[in-house]
């Protein structure tokens, strides 16, 4: 038998702010992060590297592991994101894409319940990486009225990423 829903905390952005280690918070429950891998941060070193020798925009700025401070009571740290809008101190405007790589434990938050929030928040392209060995693979989805339809699943190949302000493409393959 689960504990009823009035037991479990709800947690704000200011309870948040004053925790130890690193956390994500999502609709007011606290959410671990686990230590990234070496592998994993390799990948996401080589995922920026190919972003911003892909982006011909000045305007749009490639940002690792950036807080991303959605409301009173969700703020998520995405492995990469791509913004094309003015920022100031903290990421508190919708980015234009986010990418996760996917880790054994992170499968059914980033897969389900990050994509509903994305989702809902606008960001025109979801991008998840799973780096699994033998099972290597990139699925990019675009937000077309309001939901997210795949557009691209391979390990491999490029990707052209269309929005507002620019448009270029991804060389999928140079991520690994």
């Amino acid at each position: 038998m689960g504990l009823p829903i009035e037991y479990i905390p709800n947690y704000t952005v200011r309870d948040w702010e004053n925790w130890q280690g690193d956390w994500e918070l999502i609709e007011g429950v606290a959410f671990a992060l686990a230590s990234p891998s070496i592998y994993h941060q390799l990948l996401v070193s080589n995922l920026i590297y190919t972003l911003r020798n892909s982006i011909g925009c000045e305007n749009c700025k490639v940002i690792p592991e950036i807080d991303y401070y959605i409301s009173e009571n969700t703020v998520v740290r995405p492995d990469v994101v791509v913004s094309c809008r003015n920022l100031s101190a903290k990421l508190t405007v919708t980015p234009e894409i986010i990418f996760e790589v996917i880790s054994e434990s992170t499968v059914k938050v980033d897969e389900e319940i990050k994509k509903q929030i994305y989702e809902r928040e606008g960001v025109s392209y979801y991008i998840l990486v799973y780096p699994f060995e033998n099972r290597k693979k990139v699925k990019i989805f675009h937000l077309k009225d309001g939901f997210y339809r795949k557009v691209f699943e391979d390990f491999e190949g490029e990707f052209e990423f269309s929005l507002n302000s620019c448009s270029f493409k991804v060389d999928i393959s140079k991520i690994w």
